[in-house]
């Protein structure tokens, strides 16, 4: 009996209409999912707990996502699904504990939810989007951006919601 594996998918709200025009999100596909990593970094976490880190770990590189579309609507995007456990690899990352790879696609059927920033957030995102490359050089004032952003909880929607969404 195959089992699913939940993992999320950073994303932009330009992916996420792709993906509804589709019904799919094609592969192979980075993600983020309760890694080894994470387990060991997080010794004392019960599974929510840690797929919680999973799920930040996204919004974060959904960040930089954006950085890449400048014509993407300056809010997170971060997509829930379940996806068959032989499918997902794990992968090393300086940045992320929850680095994974999706090695098949996967239907929006599969999504479970999808986290977006409200329209509201769109001032805070864009601020961490400028301070991304000073918080990887180790900039403790652009970390406090991006920790700004990550504050700025992500809303849960349905997957029949996904076309008010775009």
């Amino acid at each position: 009996m195959a089992t699913d594996r939940r993992v999320y998918f950073p994303a932009t709200l330009h992916d996420l209409a792709r993906a509804h025009a589709t019904g799919v999100f094609p592969a192979p596909a980075a993600a983020h999912t309760v890694t080894t990593s994470i387990r060991e970094w997080y010794v004392e976490g019960d599974l929510e707990e840690l797929e919680y880190v999973a799920l930040t770990e996204a919004s974060e590189a959904s960040l930089r996502l954006l950085a890449a579309d400048p014509d993407a609507p300056r809010r997170r995007v971060v997509i829930a699904a379940d996806v068959a456990e032989a499918d997902v690899s794990e992968c090393a990352d300086e940045r992320f504990r929850s680095a994974a790879r999706v090695g098949s696609d996967v239907p929006v059927s599969a999504v479970a939810s999808v986290h977006v920033d409200e329209k509201s957030a769109a001032g805070v995102v864009a601020q961490a989007i400028i301070a991304l490359d000073e918080a990887d050089r180790g900039d403790d004032d652009a970390r406090f951006v991006l920790d700004e952003a990550e504050a700025t909880e992500l809303l849960w929607y349905d997957v029949s919601e996904i076309g008010d969404l775009i």
